[in-house]
């Protein structure tokens, strides 16, 4: 009787998580406008807080520091604005010819699907007409204007965001040390392996991205597939996204060869090609220089590329793999939800096992 109260409390404390935790996801999602920036502010923070410390070493103002720092990150939003504008001027200066003969091509193809399956889906022989009505061009161009306001209003909040972490106005160790790990040794520890880790993911996500990129262009450029500069560019920014990221680039790459080139070997070692440089930087590199911090479940990355995909969209699909880490760091920490963190992790390598001789002589030892 007298572990009833006990045992009363912790199917309470249970109840209350099963609620709390729907709760948290849709605040989450609902407020999605503060914690994406937020978030995202938190990673750029992260990567630069060496550079920031090694500026504090050598005694400059954390005023002049956050400066540098802000003209680093808007040099690479300008070159990453001179690759879009020179995508775009590739795409506009393309011969007519390309567009009537993909869009040619477009057509007959859909036509032999109608006649097989007896189903009608273009009115006519103008595939634009057929595929884009004119009624809905002042709701594209809504949407694009709203699209182009969320981007900037999110781009001034993680810019305001990162001058906070920056400035440590927030303080991301203290703030683990008052909330979740009351030990400050501890908060340290974790806090230094959360920007470790959360780090290696950002360089190497990016060196990788970027020579998938290169990669995709060269392959492009090879096989004569036109716009090989939006498709390396495609493919980089694409590559963000964890495993969804590759198949898509791929699939969309091939569809459209499929439909520039005719089908032949040269279409087929094409296609060979560029799925060859997804698998050699994203599938053998990637993983290599990741290294043991980032072995994560594969079913792990699904439901979590799931999860954050419903609740921010896009930008949950980026954040989905530092976020889950970090949910692996936090729970390494006690020894109730350890069990948790090693479901989360993939399957754990056995050290190679001694010969026998080399065996009975460490145990003589």
């Amino acid at each position: 009787m007298q572990d009833s109260p006990l045992k009363d409390l912790k199917t309470t404390n249970t109840l209350l998580l099963i609620i709390v935790i729907p709760l948290v996801f849709y605040l989450l999602k609902m407020l999605s406008f503060i914690f994406i920036p937020l978030i995202f502010s938190m990673f750029i923070a992260l990567l630069f807080l060496p550079l920031m410390r090694w500026f504090n070493k050598k005694n400059l103002p954390k005023t002049l520091s956050i400066f540098i720092i802000f003209l680093i990150i808007a040099g690479v939003f300008k070159v990453g604005i001179e690759l879009v504008q020179l995508s775009s001027r590739e795409i506009l200066s393309a011969e007519n010819d390309f567009f009537q003969k993909a869009e040619s091509k477009i057509i007959s193809m859909i036509m032999s699907i109608e006649e097989r399956f007896g189903v009608t889906i273009l009115q006519g022989e103008n595939l634009l007409g057929g595929i884009i009505e004119k009624d809905n061009s002042f709701k594209n161009v809504g949407t694009i204007l709203g699209f182009v306001q969320n981007t900037v209003s999110m781009t001034l909040m993680t810019a305001f965001f990162a001058i906070l972490w920056l400035a440590e106005s927030v303080n991301f160790q203290k703030l683990l040390s008052s909330t979740i790990l009351k030990k400050e040794f501890a908060s340290v520890k974790t806090f230094m392996k959360i920007e470790k880790d959360l780090i290696t993911f950002i360089k190497v996500k990016f060196m990788v991205s970027l020579f998938t990129g290169i990669g995709i262009s060269l392959a492009c450029i090879f096989f004569g597939v036109s716009f090989p500069i939006f498709w390396g560019l495609f493919a980089f920014v694409i590559n963000f996204v964890q495993m969804i990221g590759s198949f898509v680039s791929v699939i969309l790459l091939a569809l459209f060869a499929f439909v520039e080139m005719d089908a032949s070997s040269t279409l087929f070692f094409f296609i060979l090609s560029i799925t060859a440089v997804q698998a050699l930087f994203g599938g053998v590199l990637e993983p290599v220089f990741m290294g043991k911090s980032f072995s994560i479940n594969i079913i792990t990355i699904l439901v979590m590329l799931m999860l954050w995909g419903y609740i921010w969209g896009v930008p949950g699909l980026i954040m989905s793999i530092p976020l889950t880490v970090f949910f692996k760091i936090i729970l390494e920490q006690f020894p109730r939800t350890k069990v948790i963190a090693d479901l989360i992790s993939g399957p754990k390598k056995k050290p190679p096992r001694l010969p026998r001789r080399l065996r009975k002589e460490s145990k003589q030892a």
